[in-house]
């Protein structure tokens, strides 16, 4: 009876007990990350945007239902990240998981598709392997972030390409997780929308071929063009961040001045030039063609600031492969041959802008050079491969330097510099000049700039989405229609974009290194029957065992 009342006590004690670690779990939420890169960590810098939120925050996952395996994963590490979030937020932070097509009627989900369309929500296609072969299913790997009466749409699939392999972007998606939605929350929470201009008016890139740019960073910032001939002080005193892109024509004194003011009163610039007037297009059907200097009149400007973009081509045997068409017999056959002149670049891992993006594509691209000027630290965050060999300009071109295979010997040399950072407090250009032509009264008389940065490239085409000759349509920004290859560009110019725009640094996010260790698709399938085997046969050998103990020890207990 004693043992029997112990027993009781004990259960009693112990059902007491898991009572108050429920209870205690409500109210106290902890847990424990053993994982080597500490993924179910938030960061400090994102519970820092949570602590100064003030009213509920709510998050709709549209990423549920049934799912292929890889979105699964998708989903499954949102809810791991947003449970963290729920927990580190001193607010009320609600999150649903909805599928938002689930069981409705064809007409009914084509409603329900373009109402979550003009909210931003956009759903994507897969195509899906079964027994019959593909069938397609539609989903939406997106979120929206509400607060304050803000909401914001966010993709939780950041780099869907255009065939669609969406299997291949799961990890990198996994990974930017953590900045995607701290940036969203801090947006809702403070209502900051940073503006993004492109120059026009000096034959820059036009808006076909900045589509995708545009589109990219339309999603957390306000972009658009900016024409230096029309804006004022302020609407330069709006913006935050200023893209100059592949200008064709001089700048007026007048448009540096606008461009000086805004960099003196804290602006942040990114210089994408292209130095010498080359292009592909140009030399189709032409024998040889000759690429020249141009001459915009901003190399006063940018040495003063501590860059120098030099009158040069770099060839590179690390280049992107572009068609031509190969006479053979009675048709024309389309064969891919190496370009030294679209050099592949490679990022300098130290360098937070940069890591954790793949090699960058370039087109006629120049060196780099940095000035020492007082008060600005630099920093190289692109290069070409050590196998380069730079040409000084005017040079002839044609596309038969296509068949002419590089000399090692020749190309042997060190890694280029092509893209630069600048930081710190830059000089006036027009300190003690008079006032340009075109500008009435003086925007400001500042002899050095407030803290600022800039990102000098001496390409144009870095941020460059390619088009379709057929319909005009737009490829990705990065995407290579030839080559059916993906590259940095769009990372690149995310990165950019946040660094710049964002004094927080939460391009620290954006890095953060979060490894998939997936399974080895061909072993498996190798050993399916034999781990079959294991996983059916060896349970039931253990059991069979484990009895056999069982009854010689109670047999050996009891008889002693």
């Amino acid at each position: 009876m004693v043992r029997s009342k112990q027993r009781y006590l004990k259960l009693l004690f112990l059902f007491i007990g898991l009572v108050l670690v429920n209870l205690a779990a409500e109210y106290a939420y902890t847990r424990f990350d053993f994982t080597k890169e500490k993924r179910f960590t938030l960061t400090e810098k994102s519970k820092e945007v949570l602590s100064k939120g003030t009213q509920e925050v709510n998050v709709t996952v549209f990423l549920d239902g049934d799912l292929p395996s890889a979105f699964k994963r998708l989903r499954n590490a949102t809810n791991d990240l947003l449970e963290d979030y729920k927990a580190s937020s001193k607010v009320k932070f609600n999150v649903v998981f909805v599928d938002p097509i689930s069981g409705l009627p064809l007409d009914q989900q084509d409603t329900v598709i373009s109402r979550l369309y003009s909210v931003g929500v956009e759903p994507t296609t897969l195509n899906i392997k079964n027994d019959n072969g593909f069938a397609q299913k539609t989903v939406f790997p997106m979120a929206i972030v509400a607060s304050n009466g803000r909401q914001v749409p966010i993709k939780l699939l950041q780099n869907m390409d255009a065939e669609g392999n969406y299997e291949e972007n799961i990890n990198s998606s996994i990974q930017n997780l953590e900045y995607t939605f701290t940036s969203a929350i801090k947006k809702v929470i403070t209502g900051e929308n940073p503006r993004i201009g492109f120059t026009e008016g000096n034959g820059e890139l036009s808006d076909l071929y900045l589509s995708d740019a545009i589109k990219s960073l339309s999603s957390t910032y306000e972009v658009g063009r900016v024409n230096l001939n029309v804006i004022d002080k302020s609407g330069l005193d709006k913006l935050k961040v200023l893209f100059v892109t592949k200008p064709q024509a001089a700048f007026t004194e007048a448009e540096k001045y606008k461009i000086n003011y805004f960099v003196m009163n804290g602006g942040r610039v990114v210089w994408s030039i292209d130095q010498v007037n080359a292009d592909l297009d140009s030399l189709k059907g032409k024998s040889e063609q000759l690429a020249f200097n141009k001459t915009l009149n901003l190399d006063d400007m940018l040495f003063m600031y501590g860059a120098r973009i030099n009158y040069n081509l770099v060839a590179d045997a690390n280049c992107v492969e572009i068609p031509l068409a190969m006479s053979g017999g009675t048709q024309n056959d389309i064969q891919m041959a190496p370009w030294v002149y679209y050099p592949i670049l490679m990022p300098d891992t130290s360098s937070a802008i940069v890591k954790n993006i793949d090699g960058v594509r370039s087109e006629f691209l120049s060196t780099v050079d940095t000035i020492s000027v007082r008060g600005v630290a630099k920093k190289a965050i692109l290069f070409t491969s050590p196998y380069n060999k730079v040409h000084n300009t005017p040079k002839m071109m044609s596309l038969q330097m296509v068949a002419e295979q590089p000399d090692p010997k020749d190309y042997a040399s060190v890694p280029q510099t092509a893209g630069v950072m600048l930081e710190g407090t830059f000089p006036s250009v027009f300190l003690n000049r008079a006032l340009p032509q075109g500008i009435a009264t003086a925007y400001g008389s500042a002899a050095v700039s407030k803290p600022t940065k800039m990102i000098v490239i001496g390409d144009g085409d870095i941020f460059k989405n390619q088009v379709s000759a057929k319909d005009n349509s737009v490829f990705p920004l990065g995407f290579d229609r030839f080559s059916q290859r993906n590259y940095g560009n769009k990372a690149l110019l995310l990165n950019i974009a946040d660094y710049l725009s964002n004094d927080d640094n939460l391009i620290a996010l954006r890095n953060k290194d979060i490894k998939v260790r997936l399974l080895d698709k061909t072993t498996v399938r190798s050993s399916k029957l034999t781990w079959q085997l294991i996983n059916t046969i060896l349970p039931l050998l253990v059991l069979i065992l484990f009895a056999i103990f069982q009854h010689y020890y109670r047999r050996y207990k009891y008889t002693r």
